[in-house]
C-alpha cells in the first residue's frame, strides 16, 4: 500500500493523531535534554514506521558549507560515510543542493537528474532510486540542516509525506536550536571571558580525556605570569586584563598543536601533544618565553609579560594523569624559588623535596594559628667589657614541651605569605618584650628581627612593623631589621635594594647578616648602604686555622669604619677567637661563648646583670663606628 493510498484512507482526525504523536516523542526527548543526535535517529525511526517505504536522511550543514550526517539509521553506513564533507551547491544532489538554494529540492529519479550526476553512483548501488530533501534554516535564514527522504521506486513525495516532513523539519529545527544553546552554555561554562581561553573546568575535562593514554603521548607545562600583580597594583586593572589577554594569546600562538587553558588569576596551563614539542620540552618552554618577553603596550602603559613555568611529561613511572598534574605544580613551585621568569622539568626526587617544604609548610602555618611562635634572643656583646649592647630575635617554634629551632622548619618560611605572616608576629612578640624592658628600666641598645624577601619584596615590613612598634608604644630606634647577604643579592635584587633604601631614609636601620657566605661586597654597599654588617662564622671559624680570614676580617673593619658601618663578629666559640678578633680591631660579637638563643625571662635575667650602663653607651657607638 502506497503512502498516497494510506492518505486517502485515513480520516483527517487520524492525520493529526500520528503528527500529535509523533511530535510528542520527540519533544519529550527534546525537553529530557536527550543529546542531538539519538533525538534525530529517534525521528527517522518513528517516521519510517510511520512511513514504511522511505528512509529518513539528516545532514547538518557546518559554517563553511560542507554536509555531515547526523542521522540516518537505514542508510548504508559507507553511504553516510561517502557524504560526509560534501560541499553544498546547485549540484549538489538534492540535500547539497537544497541548502544550497534554501528550498525543498525534489529529485524524483537520481539516475538520470543533472544534480546527481556526479553522486549518483554512491546513491544507486543501495537501491536508492529518488530523494526529496528539505533545508533547515536558523533564525538568520542561514541553512544548517536538511530533511531527506530517499526512495526505492523513482517517484516524489505524497500530500501526506509532505505533512510529515512539514512536522519533522519543525521538530529537528527545535531540536538543532536547543542542541546550539546547550553548546554556548557548555562554551561559555568551559571558556574564559577575559581571555577567549579554556578554563579550569575545561582544563580538567581536557586531563581526564588523557586517561590510558600511551607512556609519552603528552605532558603538562604550568605557568605563572610574575608581574600581574605589579601590573595590577601600578596601572590598574585594565592594564593587567590587557596583559593576561596579551599572555594567553601568546602562549597560544607559541604551542599553536597543544591545548592553552587559564586556570586562575594569572595562572596558564598548556597539554602538549605534538610531537614536536615533546621532543626537547625547554626548547619549547623556551619559545614560550621568548614569545611573551616582547614588550607590549597594555592600555597605553608598555609591559614585558614575565613568567615562570614548571612541566611533566606523562612517562611510565607516572601512571595516572592526578601524578602528572602534581609533578608539574611540584616543578612550577620548584622554579618559582630557584629560576624565577625561567623553567623547571620535573624531575624524580623533586616530589618529595617539595612534599616535605609543602609539609612544614603547612606545619608553620598551624604554629602560627596556634600561637606557638616565640621569640628567642641571642644577646650581642662587647667583647672588651663583655657588656650586652643589643640582642638579636631568634623565632621558635613550640611543639609540646619541646622548642624547635628555626632551622628546623626553615623551609615552611618559602611560601611567602607564611613568611611574612611569620616576620608580623615577631614583630609583635618583639615589641611586647621591649615594652616590657623599657618599662623595667633596663638597659638595652636594640633588637635585630630578620626579614625575609618576601617582607621586602611585598612592601608591607614598615607598615608591620611601624603599626607592631606603635601599639606598643616603643620607639623605632631600638630595631634593627636583619637582612641576610643572600637576600640582598638575590632576585629580584632591584626591588630588594629599593625597599632597604626606603627603610633607611625613614631613620630604620639595617644590618646585613651573614656577610661572606655570598657575593655581596663592599663596592655594593656604596649604592645600597646598610648601618650593621654581620661577619659569618665561617671567618671566624677559620680565624685560629691561617691568617687568610684574619687578613679579610681586619681589611673588612677597616673599610667599614671609613663608611661609617658597625662590625659584629657571629658564632664566636672560643676565647681565642675573642682575643683573635679584638687583635685585629673587632668591637661587638655574638655566639655561645657569651650565650646561646634564650627566652625572654632569661634575657631579662642577662640583660639585668650584663646589660651597658647608659653613661658607656654613647662611648659605645662612637667606639663601634667601624
Amino acid at each position: 500500500m502506497t503512502g498516497l493510498q494510506t492518505y486517502c484512507k485515513e480520516t483527517r482526525s487520524d492525520t493529526i493523531s500520528i503528527l500529535l504523536h509523533l511530535q510528542n516523542i520527540i519533544l519529550r526527548m527534546i525537553a529530557k535534554g536527550t543529546s542531538l543526535e539519538p533525538t534525530c535517529g529517534a525521528l527517522c525511526r518513528e517516521v519510517e514506521r510511520i512511513l514504511p517505504e522511505v528512509v529518513c536522511s539528516v545532514l547538518t550543514v557546518d559554517p563553511a558549507g560542507l554536509l555531515h550526517p547526523l542521522a540516518g539509521p537505514s542508510l548504508p553506513g559507507v553511504y553516510s560515510q561517502a557524504l560526509d564533507g560534501l560541499l553544498i551547491g546547485p549540484l549538489a544532489g538534492s540535500c547539497g543542493t537544497a541548502a544550497y538554494l534554501k528550498t525543498d529540492v525534489t529529485v524524483t529519479d537520481i539516475e538520470t537528474d543533472v544534480r546527481w550526476a556526479e553522486h549518483k553512483y554512491l546513491a544507486l548501488p543501495h537501491g536508492l532510486r529518488a530523494c526529496w530533501s528539505s533545508p533547515i534554516c536558523d533564525t538568520d535564514g542561514r541553512a544548517i540542516a536538511t530533511f531527506a527522504f530517499y526512495y526505492r521506486d523513482t517517484r516524489g513525495p505524497t500530500a501526506f509525506e509532505r505533512e510529515v516532513v512539514a512536522n519533522c523539519v519543525y521538530l529537528t529545527q527545535i531540536a538543532i536550536d536547543r542542541h546550539e544553546r546547550v553548546l554556548e552554555h557548555e562554551r561559555r561554562a568551559f571558556t574564559d571571558a577575559l581571555t577567549g581561553c579554556p578554563n579550569r573546568a575545561a582544563y580538567h575535562v581536557a586531563l581526564s580525556k588523557l586517561a590510558g593514554a600511551p607512556a609519552g603521548s603528552w605532558a603538562l607545562f604550568v605557568l605563572d605570569l610574575d608581574n600581574l600583580k605589579i601590573v595590577n597594583d601600578t596601572f590598574g586593572h585594565h592594564a593587567g586584563d590587557r596583559l593576561l589577554q596579551i599572555a594567553s594569546h601568546r602562549i597560544s600562538a607559541t604551542v599553536s598543536q597543544g591545548q592553552t587553558f587559564r586556570v586562575g588569576g594569572d595562572e596558564f596551563a598548556v597539554i602538549l601533544e605534538s610531537t614536536d614539542a615533546l621532543d626537547d620540552l625547554g626548547r619549547t618552554t623556551a619559545k614560550i618565553l621568548e614569545a611573551l618577553s616582547i614588550p607590549a603596550d597594555c592600555g597605553g602603559h608598555i609591559v614585558a609579560p614575565r613568567a615562570t613555568i614548571g612541566g611533566a611529561p606523562y612517562s611510565q613511572v607516572d601512571s595516572t594523569v592526578e601524578c602528572v598534574r602534581q609533578n608539574a605544580d611540584f616543578a612550577l613551585y620548584h622554579a618559582k624559588e630557584t629560576v624565577r621568569g625561567g623553567f623547571v622539568q620535573y624531575w624524580a626526587g623533586l616530589r618529595s623535596t617539595m612534599t616535605r617544604r609543602m609539609d612544614a609548610i603547612r606545619d608553620l602555618s598551624s604554629a602560627l594559628q596556634e600561637d606557638r611562635i616565640e621569640a628567642y634572643y641571642q644577646p650581642i656583646f662587647r667583647l672588651d667589657t663583655r657588656e650586652i649592647v643589643g640582642l638579636e630575635a631568634l623565632c621558635r617554634m613550640r611543639v609540646g614541651d619541646d622548642i624547635i629551632s628555626a632551622a628546623s622548619f626553615h623551609e615552611g618560611t618559602a611560601d611567602a605569605q607564611v613568611a611574612t605572616s611569620l616576620t608580623a608576629r615577631m614583630m609583635a612578640l618583639v615589641a611586647a618584650d621591649l615594652r616590657r624592658w623599657l618599662d623595667l628600666g633596663i638597659p638595652f641598645q636594640h633588637v635585630g628581627i630578620n626579614v625575609s624577601s618576601a617582607d621586602l619584596s611585598g612592601g608591607a615590613v614598615e607598615r608591620v612593623l611601624t603599626a607592631a612598634f606603635k601599639s606598643e608604644g616603643v620607639p623605632l630606634d631600638h630595631v634593627i631589621l636583619e637582612i641576610t647577604e643572600t637576600v640582598y643579592m638575590g632576585r629580584g635584587d632591584q626591588v630588594i635594594q629599593e625597599a632597604i633604601r626606603a627603610l633607611r631614609a625613614i631613620g630604620i636601620r639595617v644590618a646585613l647578616d651573614d656577610f661572606g657566605t655570598g657575593f655581596a661586597s663592599l663596592t655594593h654597599l656604596l649604592t645600597v648602604p646598610v648601618d650593621i654588617i654581620k661577619i659569618d662564622k665561617m671567618f671566624v671559624d677559620h680565624l685560629e686555622l691561617d691568617g687568610v680570614s684574619g687578613t679579610i676580617v681586619e681589611g673588612l673593619i677597616r673599610t667599614a669604619k671609613k663608611m661609617g658601618i658597625r662590625i659584629v663578629a657571629e658564632g664566636i666559640e672560643t676565647e681565642e677567637q675573642v682575643d683573635q678578633l679584638r687583635a685585629i680591631g673587632c668591637v661587638l660579637g655574638q655566639g655561645y661563648i657569651f650565650s646561646p638563643a634564650v627566652d625572654r625571662d632569661a634575657a631579662t635575667a642577662l640583660l639585668l646583670e650584663h646589660g651597658q650602663r647608659a653613661s658607656r653607651r654613647a662611648d659605645t657607638t662612637k667606639s663601634t663606628r667601624g
